[in-house]
C-alpha cells in the first residue's frame, strides 16, 4: 500500500511540475509568444514551425490551442492557418517528451534549488517567475524518477505480478484509458511520460503503453475542445479542426503498433525510449498527412460550426475577453482594457441616441436604448467576472493599478448607463406622452451640455487607454468647466421662469433634472483622471484630501 501510495504522489507531482512550467513560461515570454504565432502565420511551413517552437518552450499543446483559437477568434488568423499551427504544436510537445524521457534526474536538485532561490528572493518579478518554472522543471525530473523507483519496486511483489501477466490487450480499451487520463491530467506530455516511466520500469507491457500513448494524443484534442466549449464560434472551430487530425492519426497509426514494437525494437532496446518515440512518430506522420489536408479540415469545420447564425445571434456579446490569455496576466488585462472600451462604445451609442430622443420625441428609440443598458450591465458583469480569474499575485504594482482602473472605469460605465435609463423614462413621461417641449434657449443650454459630454467621453476613453498625464489634466479642468455651466444655465432657467415663459414652466422639473444627471455622467467619466494623476504624482493637494476623504 504504501509503494502505491508513493506512486500516486510521484504522478501528482509530474502533473503538478508540468502545471508550473506551464503557466510559469506562458506569465514571463506569454506576450512574445503569442507575437510569433501571430508573425508566422504567412505560410503553412512557417505555421507548423511556430506550433513546434512555442509548444517546445510551454509544453502543452493546448495552451497553444487557446491560444491559437482566440487569434481565430479575433479575426487576426485564419483557420487553415491554425490549423497549421497546430499540427506543429503536437510534433513540439513529442519533442518535449523525448527529451524528459532521457536521464535528466541529474540536473533535479540543481533547478528546484535554483528555482526556489529566484522565487524567493525576486517573487513578483519576471526573474521570479523564471524561478519558478525551473522549480516545475525540477520537479518533474523528480517525479520521473519517483516513478520509476516506485513502479520497480511495486513490479518485484507477486500480486502485481499475477495481474500484469493476466493483462490482455484491448487496444479500444488502452486508447479510452488514455484519452481520460490525458484529460484528467489536463497534459498529454504528462500522460505520455507516465506512461513511458512505467513500460520503462516494466509496470505495463509495451503494446499497452503505445495504445494509452495512441488515446492520450486523442485525449489532448478533446481536452481543447472542452476547453472552449463555451467560447465563440471562431474559436471552437481550431480545436475541433485539431480532434479531426487526432483521429486520423489514431486510424492510420492503430494498425501500425504492431510493426512498431517488431522492428523499431531492433534499434531501440529500452521500453521508455520506444513508447516516447512513437509517440513523435504518430505526430510526425499526423503532420505529413494532415498538411496538406488543412484547407479540406477547415471547410469541414465551418461546415459544422457555421459564424453567420451565431455572430447574428451574438449581439453586443464580449469580444476580448480571451480565455487562454488568462494564463499570462498581463495580456489578460489588456484584454480586459480592451472590452472596457467596447462597453464605454456602447454608452456612447446610448449618449448620443439620448440626445436624438430630446430633440424628436422618437418613442421607439428610447426603448430601443433602454435596451442597450442591459447590454452595458452585462458586459460589466462579464468584464467583472474575467478579472477575478487573473491571478492577482502574478501581477506586478503597475499591472495591479491598472487592475484596478479598469473596474472602476467599467462601474462608471455601467452606472452612465443606468443614469442615462432613468433620464430616458422621464423624458417619456415628462416630455414626450404630454407633448411638450423645451424651450429655445433650454435646448440650446441642453445641445451645448451634451456636445461637452460627448467630447468629454471620448476624452476619457483616450485617458483609460493611454493614461496620457496631459489628457488627464485637461479631462479634469473640463469637469470644472462643465461644472461652471450647469451652475450657469440653472440661473438662467430660474431667470426664463421669472419671465413665464410658458416652454420653460412646463420642463422646469425634467430641464433641472436633465442637466443635473448631465452633469453626474460627466463627474463619472472624469474620475478616469485621478488615478493617472495621482500615481504621477500630478493632483493637486485639495484633490488628493478629497480622494483620501471619499476612501
Amino acid at each position: 500500500m504504501k509503494h502505491l501510495l508513493n506512486l500516486l504522489a510521484a504522478v501528482a507531482l509530474l502533473i503538478w511540475g508540468t502545471h508550473l512550467v506551464r503557466t510559469g513560461i506562458l506569465r514571463v515570454f506569454g506576450a512574445n509568444l503569442r507575437q510569433l504565432i501571430a508573425h508566422s502565420v504567412s505560410s503553412r511551413f512557417t505555421a507548423v514551425l511556430s506550433g513546434i517552437g512555442v509548444t517546445a518552450v510551454v509544453q502543452s499543446s493546448t495552451a497553444t490551442a487557446l491560444i491559437v483559437s482566440s487569434f481565430v477568434g479575433q479575426g487576426l488568423v485564419g483557420l487553415p492557418a491554425a490549423l497549421a499551427v497546430m499540427l506543429g504544436a503536437d510534433v513540439g510537445t513529442s519533442v518535449m517528451a523525448v527529451v524528459f524521457s532521457m536521464d535528466l534526474s541529474w540536473l533535479s536538485p540543481l533547478f528546484i534549488f535554483v528555482g526556489v532561490v529566484l522565487f524567493i528572493s525576486r517573487k513578483d518579478t519576471a526573474v521570479g517567475r523564471v524561478g519558478r518554472v525551473l522549480i516545475g522543471l525540477g520537479l518533474m525530473l523528480l517525479a520521473l524518477r519517483l516513478i520509476t523507483e516506485s513502479t520497480t519496486v511495486l513490479t518485484q511483489s507477486p500480486t502485481v505480478r499475477t495481474l500484469l501477466g493476466a493483462l490482455t490487450s484491448d487496444l479500444l480499451l488502452e486508447i479510452f484509458t488514455g484519452a481520460i487520463l490525458a484529460i484528467v491530467a489536463y497534459s498529454s506530455l504528462a500522460t505520455v511520460l507516465l506512461t513511458a516511466a512505467l513500460a520503462g520500469s516494466g509496470g505495463i507491457p509495451a503494446d499497452v503503453a503505445l495504445g494509452l500513448v495512441l488515446g492520450a494524443n486523442l485525449g489532448s484534442g478533446v481536452l481543447a475542445v472542452l476547453t472552449t466549449m463555451k467560447s465563440n464560434v471562431q474559436t471552437r472551430q481550431v480545436p475541433l479542426g485539431n480532434l479531426f487530425f487526432k483521429i486520423i492519426g489514431v486510424l492510420i497509426m492503430t494498425p501500425l503498433t504492431g510493426l512498431w514494437l517488431q522492428h523499431v525494437r531492433l534499434y531501440v532496446p529500452e521500453t521508455a525510449a520506444l513508447v516516447v518515440l512513437f509517440h513523435l512518430a504518430f505526430n510526425i506522420v499526423v503532420g505529413i498527412v494532415c498538411i496538406g489536408l488543412t484547407g479540406t479540415v477547415a471547410r469541414a469545420v465551418q461546415r459544422l460550426l457555421p459564424v453567420e447564425k451565431a455572430q447574428a445571434a451574438a449581439g453586443t456579446r464580449p469580444q476580448h475577453l480571451d480565455p487562454s490569455a488568462l494564463a499570462t496576466p498581463s495580456l489578460a488585462i489588456s484584454c480586459a482594457a480592451r472590452e472596457a472600451l467596447h462597453q464605454a462604445d456602447v454608452v456612447e451609442s446610448m449618449l448620443l441616441g439620448l440626445h436624438k430622443v430630446i430633440r424628436t420625441d422618437d418613442l421607439q428609440l428610447a426603448e430601443d436604448l433602454r435596451k442597450l443598458d442591459d447590454e452595458v450591465d452585462g458586459l460589466y458583469s462579464a468584464i467583472k467576472y474575467y478579472m477575478t480569474k487573473i491571478s492577482r499575485e502574478a501581477l506586478d504594482e503597475r499591472e495591479g493599478r491598472r487592475w484596478a482602473d479598469i473596474i472602476s472605469f467599467t462601474i462608471n460605465m455601467e452606472q452612465i448607463g443606468d443614469i442615462i435609463e432613468r433620464v430616458l423614462i422621464d423624458i417619456e413621461d415628462k416630455k414626450i406622452k404630454k407633448g411638450r417641449q423645451f424651450s429655445e434657449a433650454g435646448m440650446e443650454e441642453i445641445n451645448e451640455l451634451h456636445a461637452r459630454l460627448i467630447d468629454n467621453l471620448r476624452l476619457a476613453m483616450s485617458v483609460f487607454l493611454n493614461g496620457s498625464v496631459r489628457d488627464a489634466q485637461k479631462l479634469l479642468e473640463e469637469k470644472a468647466r462643465f461644472r461652471d455651466l450647469e451652475h450657469a444655465y440653472s440661473a438662467t432657467h430660474l431667470a426664463r421662469l421669472s419671465d413665464n415663459t410658458v416652454q420653460s414652466i412646463e420642463t422646469s422639473s425634467l430641464h433641472i433634472d436633465l442637466i443635473s444627471e448631465l452633469k453626474r455622467i460627466n463627474s463619472l467619466l472624469c474620475s478616469v483622471a485621478y488615478p493617472i494623476l495621482e500615481s504621477a504624482g500630478a493632483l493637486a493637494p485639495s484633490r488628493l484630501r478629497t480622494l483620501n476623504e471619499q476612501s
